[in-house]
């Protein structure tokens, strides 16, 4: 069943077209992968689907009541909030009416009456359909998948928080969500390896309709099933995760180039002859082809194919064999060992893959390689030969408050202008472009300038701290193409599992503080990895399975039943209460009147009828009295018991 439909959209902004003919349709349970160089309009598109936006031609229409879930890249939370509150909070509705029930239970002190016990009944049972009992286990679980510990997040406010962290806190709160589709705009930014292959599996089991937009291929082929191309100033649709779509793509290309071809040869044709006969015998023939030649539909060039940048990485002079030792090598920070007596080599010429989960300590060795810390035990030493080129995550080393063209000519004073323009230009940032602040920048165009000024490095050790981040898949190629053809040594953090798989040639783990050396390329780390895992939960499950057979029920099972519990027994409670109260009045009535039956005076006029009819009703006067006796013992047993439970 279709979701939402968008047909032949086409966004201007003033004289500026952001793209058009756009037509894509999103039914149940589909997964789509939308992708495209940075510019060219995805967060447009994205607009387009939420509804913020709207076409200026063409239509988006929507299945009524759909909801949305939508990740934005840039994140705010109240700052007193709880982490796990913040999570939570995505349950609205059901968070609402959690607290109302317990304003209800509050109100059953005082208040006894039918109308607040229908209420109360019906609310928890809107409460059970909907899963508010499951809604904390899915918190936990999600929370726990992304990193963080659930009792930790209770107590925890988002304020203390890394950006980071707090982007890994509004994941989890979208992915929570109760929604029809969900919009992740970059989610595996700021996630180790392991988190985003925690990740890939949730999505997988989920059931709910999916649009990504990412830059991280691996991501995509394990999450996706349909992709959605921006380029060119339109969009193309194809069925497929990321590897169909690269295959589909090519033929596309391919078939297009050929029509063009062919075509271009066809009017070539037919010009030559139209100049050959436009003015001899066949001038008829000829003034013929030229109107059929101005009423040709032309085909486009195909479009797409050329690199966003032409990048080239030079190691200048050759470093030692052994570009990096490290000795007995200890690293503590705010009293916790990262590593501690680590002895490795960096062999020259190898691409090196450091991997680890965050807070694993991967910038702590990086700034000691780099000699911006030193080394909380024995030696870690560059090469005599070895020079260092840093990619820093954060692109902290641009000069922000200088323009693009200024940045280049700090590094080459002697270049002409024309040669500083042609360097800028195979970035993106041709002619008016250079003038630019860096400052004012987007983060994917700082990332192209900061691969402009590595460009012109000539250091044989190049460190990249997750250089794919801001960079949209085609930049992304166009790296790997150049690191590929680099020869120096490499030194690379990424969580882009496309990169490290097409590069790597060595792993270094920091794992339970170790730096483990896998000689090997990361795709053989990645099965040895996969292989200890499974035999891991292999042990995890056989030793779950052996507490199970007299193991208590979990923590939540045990708190959803006792809540259930909690509240049966209160409404029960109250509900003995009134039972009680009624008959005890019902009884002291039933007292009060063979009471006053029995004060008659022609009972006691000395005949035998009177004698005989004052006996009977003393003696149901007894058994009244007796009745209420014990409604009052009910009474007060209920009254005690519904104290205890708190709605008294």
């Amino acid at each position: 069943m279709t979701l939402l439909s968008i047909g032949n959209a086409t966004v201007q902004f003033g004289a500026t077209e952001i793209f058009r003919d756009v037509s894509v349709t999103i039914a149940d349970r589909d997964r789509w992968a939308m992708i495209g160089r940075n510019g060219a309009g995805k967060t447009t598109l994205i607009r387009l689907i939420t509804g913020e936006l709207q076409p200026t031609v063409g239509n988006v229409a929507r299945r009524p009541g759909m909801k949305i879930a939508l990740l934005e890249q840039h994140r705010r939370f109240e700052p007193d909030a709880f982490v796990w509150d913040v999570v939570a909070d995505a349950f609205g509705e059901l968070r609402m009416l959690e607290a109302a029930l317990a304003e209800m239970v509050q109100r059953m002190e005082t208040d006894h009456s039918e109308t607040l016990l229908a209420q109360y009944g019906r609310a928890l049972e809107r409460f059970e359909h909907e899963g508010g009992y499951e809604m904390p286990s899915r918190v936990d679980t999600v929370l726990g998948g992304l990193g963080f510990d659930p009792a930790w997040a209770r107590t925890t406010r988002v304020d203390v928080l890394s950006g980071g962290e707090r982007g890994r806190v509004a994941l989890a709160r979208q992915i929570v969500q109760p929604a029809d589709l969900l919009v992740l705009d970059e989610p595996t930014n700021h996630l180790d390896l392991d988190t985003t292959r925690w990740l890939e599996q949730y999505l997988r089991e989920s059931d709910r309709t999916l649009l990504v937009v990412s830059h991280d291929r691996a991501f995509l082929e394990a999450v996706s099933d349909h992709v959605l191309h921006i380029e060119g100033g339109t969009a193309f649709s194809y069925v497929g995760g990321y590897t169909a779509f690269v295959r589909q793509r090519e033929e596309r290309r391919l078939t297009q180039q050929r029509q063009f071809d062919q075509q271009q040869k066809k009017i070539a044709a037919e010009q030559d002859y139209i100049a050959r006969n436009i003015a001899g015998q066949n001038t008829a023939q000829a003034k013929g082809r030229r109107k059929r030649l101005d009423r040709m539909a032309r085909l486009s060039a195909p479009i797409g194919g050329e690199s966003v940048m032409a990048l080239r990485l030079s190691a200048g002079d050759r470093s030692g064999d052994r570009v990096l030792e490290a000795e007995k090598l200890a690293l503590r920070v705010d009293g916790r060992t990262l590593v501690d007596d680590v002895t490795l080599v960096m062999p020259r010429a190898e691409i090196i893959a450091l991997v680890g989960p965050n807070g694993a300590g991967k910038s702590t060795l990086i700034k000691t390689v780099l000699g911006e810390r030193a080394p909380d035990g024995g030696s870690c030493k560059l090469g005599p030969s070895t020079t260092v080129a840093y990619y820093r995550q954060d692109l902290g080393h641009l000069p922000l408050d200088t323009t693009v063209y200024d940045a280049i000519t700090a590094l080459r004073p002697f270049w002409e202008r024309r040669e500083v323009h042609g360097h800028l230009g195979r970035f993106g940032y041709g002619g008016d472009e250079s003038q630019r602040v860096i400052g004012s920048l987007s983060g994917g165009e700082r990332a192209r300038v900061a691969l402009a000024l590595l460009t012109l490095s000539t250091a044989n050790l190049l460190v990249l701290d997750e250089p794919t981040n801001h960079l949209d898949v085609e930049s992304i190629e166009a790296l790997e193409d150049a690191i590929d053809e680099y020869e120096g040594t490499v030194l690379i953090v990424s969580h882009d599992r496309a990169v490290l798989r097409g590069l790597a040639t060595r792993v270094w783990e920091l794992r339970d503080g170790q730096l483990i050396d896998f000689p090997g390329p990361f795709t053989e780390w990645e099965e040895m990895a996969e292989r200890r895992r499974n035999d891991a939960e292999a042990a995890a499950r056989e030793k779950r399975q052996q507490q199970a057979v007299n193991a208590p029920p979990s923590a939540h099972e045990s708190r959803k039943q006792q809540s259930k519990d909690d509240r049966r027994a209160q409404r029960d409670a109250v509900r003995a209460v009134e039972e009680a109260e009624h008959a005890v009045t019902t009884a002291e009535a039933e007292v009060g009147r063979l009471a006053r039956a029995l004060e008659a005076p022609e009972l006691y006029d000395g005949s035998a009828k009177g004698a005989e009819q004052a006996q009977r009703l003393g003696a149901e006067l007894a058994a009244a009295r007796a009745k209420l006796e014990a409604a009052e013992e009910r009474w007060a047993e209920a009254s005690e018991r519904a104290e205890a439970l708190g709605v008294l």
